[in-house]
């Protein structure tokens, strides 16, 4: 790992065995000597942020460490950087398939999988603006990006940009089920109001559950919500072809 530092930690997730993160020392390392991170339009300032664990991360993998693992659902998680819900998922035996754009997150993602003895993972790049329509070619060798479809779609922190194309929002609905749940846990981004419109175009209804986190230890206070997204009206089946009401609007 030459031309950035790193740093490990144990990670302590409630209900799955501690895990080893591998992860940038600081937001100050940067490395692009092959100009890949330039090429995808990612900053020297936003180089370090796919290293770094991040509270909303850590809420959604509390929240998968939660879910039932059904046999046959396929999971995806998107801009996932150092990968943290999606490893825990996976060490619960989950079919996941984590997603970024980063050129050194699968590099990561790998180290992560050795540090906690767990079997190799499935990985795909997932850019905004390609909506998961193409392999990357040379600016990631032999990367492919998403393909096909998922039951359970899930993100942190993603909605920190305006996306005025709506290419997040696309790439959802291009690759979730028609009864796809969707997770997106958000430190309450001014963006989120225009999300929920291009979801909406898609046809997706949203319910949102506040979640929050006191000061304690050194860790500070986080407050923010886990917008929880499904298609209306839903595909179900065994109902006798009654569909159930929709999800509760926000308050």
């Amino acid at each position: 790992m030459l031309g950035y530092q790193t740093k490990q930690q144990n990670v302590a997730i409630a209900g799955v065995d501690d895990l080893i993160i591998r992860s940038l020392l600081d937001r100050q390392q940067f490395h692009d000597p092959l100009g890949q991170a330039n090429r995808l339009g990612i900053s020297s300032a936003a180089w370090p942020l796919f290293g770094q664990l991040w509270p909303s991360g850590l809420f959604l993998a509390a929240r998968i460490a939660l879910r039932p693992v059904c046999p046959g659902e396929r999971i995806l998680e998107i801009g996932c950087g150092l990968a943290l819900a999606s490893l825990v998922g996976h060490r619960r035996g989950a079919d996941v398939t984590a997603s970024d754009c980063h050129p050194l997150a699968e590099g990561f993602l790998r180290e992560n999988l050795r540090l906690n003895d767990l079997p190799p993972m499935k990985y795909r790049h997932a850019h905004w603006s390609a909506a998961g329509a193409k392999p990357i070619g040379k600016d990631i060798p032999g990367s492919f990006a998403i393909a096909g479809q998922y039951d359970l779609i899930m993100g942190s922190d993603l909605l920190y940009e305006r996306d005025a194309s709506g290419a997040l929002a696309a790439l959802i609905a291009c690759h979730a089920t028609p009864a796809a749940e969707v997770w997106i846990v958000d430190p309450d981004r001014g963006n989120r109001p225009a999300f929920h419109r291009q979801m909406a175009r898609r046809g997706f209804v949203v319910h949102e559950e506040p979640l929050k986190q006191p000061a304690s230890n050194g860790v500070e206070a986080y407050k923010g919500r886990i917008l929880i997204y499904r298609r209306w009206p839903p595909l179900v089946s065994g109902t006798g072809g009654k569909l159930p009401g929709p999800p509760a609007r926000p308050q």
